[in-house]
């Protein structure tokens, strides 16, 4: 740690609250490092949910407590309480893990989660319906392979992301390393989670808990990713805080520094936006943990403990102002960003089917339709899990890699695969192959549109009007989500789709291929057959007047269905 980082570390008294706290953030300063009285609502049997605002908290540990709104309104009829059950995400940098990972995973799904598993848009594993007296063993077992649901939620670091190119080997264990080594370094050192969920006893410290965090932690989520060009997977300009990797002869240089990135908006709400991140300068790998800190420190000490709408990082940045923001970053650094290098990005999808990597092991992405692993996909991977010698990785796209495959596997590999219809899996047309939607209803508290079970139907009709214009293999991203939260990185889809009400929704055009541009809302609160409409006249007029090689959101900009975007970074521009 520098000098200059020590002094303005000691500027600030970390074991107390800040002067002004809106509720949530008293909430969190009153928590005792994030204990609060969840071991007594665990406890509590005359109910399925923890009561009071231990929810809350809970989210710090991974956990969100839902119920089953499709019998939400039957069951106030009955004058019974939710259905209420619990999401648990798990903690996994750079999506990957092993195959007695997976398989425990597997295992916890059937007993505890409904029988699937659900990939996420941020390279892990989510438990749906898992009842409040199943927590613990659910928590334990993950534990059994080294893995849990740490800082999976809440105000802090949430899961890092890490592209997983398979064709670099070298350079991707590199920058994977440096993940894991960030996520380790960043989540929350309370040692609340050990007490609550695996029965240990506290511990007494001479110092802080939480040297960085303090008793408020971060005012907001803060997302952290790295991507290796030309692939934009991960959406980095998606990230509060994204890595760039620089390399030259598949030698990790360093890494670009973008700040700022951030999906979520408010309907009705101006003031709130979705927003791309910047790119502010360079630094070599090895001060990957110091910038972690000085950007945490930063929205730690500036962002906004009053209004949760304005509290993420973005915000900060919008309302201190870009080059104030640098400055401060680099003060406590103590030194200066270099000048951001050249780089490139292609895609943000993923390489659908085999690849060979460099290091000569074999890979397969199997595309898994909105990350749900259900049924006899779910059956399949258990089978492989049982023989696989290498990884899985989970991609930013919701989708799974059979990575690290010795060539001599492979045909076992592609045995258990067409034994159990997996080799079908990849035969979609391109628009479902770069489709990707948010769990929404019947399970999330925020949805208000379903996203997770239409869309597949909506792709459906749409490939026909693809169809119908001989388009059939043309690939364009499409993203839906339940509400505007942005959980599916809608905002930089070339379509996407919020929801706004049952069956009504938002519908967005123009966003970049490789996830460098927002896109544009140009139907409001809209059902099914105006958005069909809508996406007719424009695809009849993309394959009349495309440019060689224009990509479906460039020719929404250049045709005038979308107004284009201003060079600023967010959504109000």
């Amino acid at each position: 740690m520098t000098s200059v980082q020590q002094k303005i570390d000691r500027s600030r008294d970390l074991s107390q609250p800040l002067e002004k706290l809106g509720p949530d953030e008293t909430l969190k300063a009153n928590s005792d490092q994030l204990r609060g009285t969840i071991a007594a609502g665990l406890a509590e049997e005359l109910t399925a949910a923890v009561p009071g605002d231990d929810i809350k908290l809970m989210k710090f540990h991974g956990l969100y407590q839902q119920d089953d709104r499709d019998i939400r309104d039957e069951r106030r009829r009955q004058k019974l309480e939710p259905a209420y059950t619990f999401m648990a995400r798990v903690r996994l940098p750079g999506g990957v893990c092993s195959p007695s990972q997976w398989l425990k995973l597997d295992e916890l799904g059937r007993a505890y989660a409904g029988d699937t598993l659900r990939l996420t848009t941020r390279q892990t594993f989510q438990l749906h319906r898992v009842r409040k007296q199943n927590l613990r063993a659910t928590i334990q077992g993950l534990r059994d392979v080294l893995l849990d649901t740490k800082a999976a939620c809440g105000d802090d670091a949430r899961g890092v992301m890490c592209s997983v190119n398979p064709l670099l080997s070298k350079l991707h264990a590199e920058v994977y390393a440096l993940a894991k080594a960030a996520s380790d370094h960043a989540i929350p050192k309370t040692g609340a989670y050990r007490e609550i969920w695996y029965g240990e006893e506290r511990t007494e410290l001479s110092g802080p808990e939480e040297p960085l965090y303090g008793r408020t932690y971060m005012p907001r989520k803060f997302k952290i990713g790295f991507v290796i060009p030309p692939s934009n997977d991960i959406d980095v300009y998606a990230q509060d805080l994204g890595f760039i990797a620089i390399a030259s002869g598949g030698r990790l240089e360093g890494f670009n520094i973008a700040i700022g990135g951030g999906m979520g908006r408010t309907d009705q709400a101006p003031k709130t936006y979705p927003r791309l991140a910047d790119v502010i300068g360079f630094v070599a790998a090895d001060k990957v943990l110091e910038v972690c800190d000085a950007v945490m420190q930063v929205q730690r000490d500036y962002g906004d403990r009053l209004d949760r709408g304005r509290a993420r990082f973005k915000y900060t940045i919008d309302d201190k102002g870009l080059d104030w923001i640098k400055a401060e970053i680099e003060a406590r650094l103590g030194f200066s960003l270099s000048p951001a290098r050249p780089y490139e990005f292609t895609t943000n999808g993923d390489p659908i089917g085999w690849t060979r990597g460099e290091d000569g092991k074999e890979h397969c992405t199997l595309f898994i339709e909105n990350g749900r692993v259900i049924g006899t996909v779910m059956e399949g991977l258990r089978a492989i899990a049982n023989i696989h010698k290498g990884t899985f990785r989970v991609t930013p796209n919701q989708n799974l890699i059979i990575a690290d495959i010795a060539p001599e596997a492979r045909p076992d590999i592609e045995r258990v695969m067409k034994e159990f219809g997996l080799d079908r899996l990849n035969k979609a047309s391109a628009l479902r192959l770069n489709s990707m939607a948010c769990v929404a209803l019947p399970t999330c508290g925020l949805a208000m549109a379903e996203s997770e079970r239409y869309l597949p139907d909506l792709v459906g009709k749409i490939e026909k009007i693809l169809a119908a214009h001989h388009l059939e293999d043309e690939p364009i991203t499409i993203r839906m989500t339940g509400c505007p939260n942005g959980c599916a990185r809608p905002y930089i889809g070339e379509i996407a789709l919020t929801g706004r009400a049952p069956g009504k929704y938002n519908l967005y055009l123009g966003g970049g291929f490789h996830g460098q541009r927002l896109n544009k809302m140009v139907l409001e609160n809209v059902g099914e057959a105006t958005i069909l409409d809508m996406l007719g006249k424009i695809i009849e007029q993309f394959a009349k007047d495309r440019l060689s090689g224009e990509r479906f959101g460039d020719f929404a900009i250049r045709a005038g269905f979308a107004a284009e975007v201003k060079e600023g970074r967010h959504f109000n521009d």
